[in-house]
Parts: structure tokens; C-alpha cells; sequence
């Protein structure tokens, strides 16, 4: 293969990896986030009512 077109191929493919990471962060984020937030006030509620 054409030296030229497949370091273009390796870069859309990395391109591709750095995109699809970056959205796996993002949902591990969101899904994390809001139990976060439940526990802290859970903690707080049983600490205020103790």
C-alpha cells in the first residue's frame, strides 16, 4: 500500500479510537455522577438524623 494513504488510514483510525474513548468516559461519567451525588446524601441524612 501507498506509504502516504496508509499513514492517512492509521490516523483516521486513531482518530476513531480517541473519539470512541472519549465517549466511553463520558457515559462512565454520567452513569457514575448521580449515585455519587445519592450516597453523599444519604451519608448526610443519616449523620443529621444520628
Amino acid at each position: 500500500m501507498n506509504a502516504e494513504l496508509e499513514y492517512s488510514v492509521m490516523q483516521h483510525h486513531a482518530s476513531e479510537l480517541r473519539r470512541a474513548a472519549a465517549e466511553q468516559r463520558r457515559v462512565r461519567k454520567a452513569l457514575r455522577g448521580p449515585q455519587a451525588e445519592r450516597r453523599h446524601r444519604s451519608f448526610f441524612a443519616r449523620f443529621r438524623s444520628a
